[in-house]
């Protein structure tokens, strides 16, 4: 087999790529008498193993050789896969390269493995070609993901051309992108040895917008903002803030799942990370999506100096901030830096204490858009209380119902979604047979 003629589609992780590399020379060699049968029969056990392996990691079932080459096209950042990314088929001479490339990947995955399998006098090679996966949870990817690329192999068994796999792989591309920035929602940032990598975050809370109830004014906002953003116009970055407990944290989670498909991505970075966005964002800057550089519970105490560095990132450093980037964040504080009664009395001694308060107010100014999450009154408390019973099907009377609720309030926060969801929890946990 032709491996070694790859073109554009060449650099794999080094423990996957070595898996195609041996099935490829065993295809090549398997015949010959110049190596030993039961050395290459270790060999092809050996590589059953990897792949079952990698069903057990990523979730695979049906035929594991097609899902693994599957998984292989769909993961690979060259320069065509990353040019048809959300906006799919592309022109020019790339496409006769990556031609070349899916010919090749045609015979792998066309490649019948019966006499291999009865010349090296292995058994148990069905359980590679129709597998059945276990119930667990895969480590790498989630159902939504597994799905995709398990029903990606099939329909390649359905293509009968190179050009027809061609097709099927660019439409992929473009329906959900591809590499860890087209199949996955949500990503953390980590710094090690070998630098900045952005990671994918590998099951995020199927929380959606309408899931939040109430807060429909700063809900209208985030919404206008954000789809201006995925659309392409104009828009601001912006900061959620208010009381704990409001839905400020959730209605990103919302976002996240529920813009997805339009090419939406989120990083979440903390405060301690400043320092890497810069990179961060030079890995993201030419991609096809839409990246949210999401802070949670962002403030700052007067001592820390981390709010200087953000400012010129965000807005005021020499590189201009690419249009596919935007900076969401969430705060307690209005105004991020923490302010004392004690600063005005040093006020009297500063000989600009305008300028003081204006560099402590310059921060929030670089969000554009800024939406306040306020605490709900005891009617919308009881109303959002009324609500969630209802969707988690808690048939108790409702005097009861909102007697209980005041009373785990008054103990447990005050009046807020996440007390109301939080008492919700505690009865389903509590007395969950009764609300069937």
């Amino acid at each position: 087999m032709r491996r070694q003629e790859l073109i554009v589609y060449k650099d794999f992780d080094e423990e996957e790529g070595r898996l195609l590399f041996d099935m490829a020379w065993l295809m090549e060699h398997y015949k010959e008498d110049y190596y030993n049968k039961e050395d290459m029969a270790g060999l092809l056990y050996d590589c059953i193993h990897r792949l079952l392996e990698i069903a057990g990691n990523h979730g695979f079932y049906g035929n594991l050789w097609h899902c693994y080459l599957a998984n292989l096209l769909v993961n690979n950042e060259n320069s065509y896969s990353k040019a048809c990314e959300i906006r799919g088929e592309i022109k020019g001479s790339i496409n006769r390269a990556v031609l070349h490339d899916i010919v090749i990947f045609k015979e792998f995955f066309d490649y019948d493995f019966t006499d291999m399998v009865q010349t090296l006098s292995v058994t148990d090679f069905d359980l590679i070609t129709n597998y059945e996966s276990s119930d667990s949870e895969s480590k790498v990817y989630n159902s939504r993901i597994r799905e995709r690329i398990c029903g990606l192999a099939e329909k390649f068994t359905q293509n009968h051309t190179p050009g027809e796999m061609k097709a099927t792989l660019t439409e992929f591309y473009k329906d959900y992108g591809v590499g860890k920035f087209g199949l996955h929602k949500a990503f953390r940032v980590v710094h090690d040895e070998n630098g900045v990598h952005v990671v994918p975050i590998q099951n995020i809370a199927h929380v959606y917008l309408n899931d939040l109830v109430g807060y429909e004014i700063p809900k209208r906002k985030l919404i206008e903002n954000t789809e201006a953003f995925v659309e392409g116009r104009k828009a601001n970055n912006c900061l959620l803030f208010g009381d704990a407990g409001t839905g400020k944290s959730s209605s990103i989670k919302g976002i996240a799942n529920e813009y997805y498909e339009k090419g939406l991505r989120i990083i979440e970075i903390y405060k301690h990370q400043f320092q890497d966005i810069n990179e961060v964002i030079t890995q993201i800057k030419n991609r096809n999506y839409k990246f949210i550089i999401y802070m949670d519970d962002l403030s700052f105490e007067d001592f820390e100096i981390e709010y200087k560095y953000l400012k010129a990132v965000i807005e005021g450093g020499l590189e201009k901030k690419p249009a596919n980037v935007l900076i969401y964040a969430t705060s307690n504080r209005r105004h991020l830096v923490r302010e004392k009664f004690s600063d005005k009395e040093d006020r009297r001694d500063d000989l600009h204490a305008g300028d003081t308060v204006q560099e402590k107010l310059s921060l929030v100014s670089r969000f554009g858009v800024t939406i306040f999450f306020a605490a709900p009154d005891k009617k919308e408390f009881q109303n959002i209380v009324q609500v969630l019973a209802e969707r988690y099907h808690i048939s108790m009377p409702k005097e009861e119902l909102l007697l209980e609720a005041n009373k785990w309030e008054l103990a447990h926060g005050g009046l807020s979604g996440r007390t109301a969801q939080q008492f919700i929890d505690y009865l389903l946990g509590r007395k969950e047979s009764l609300w069937q």
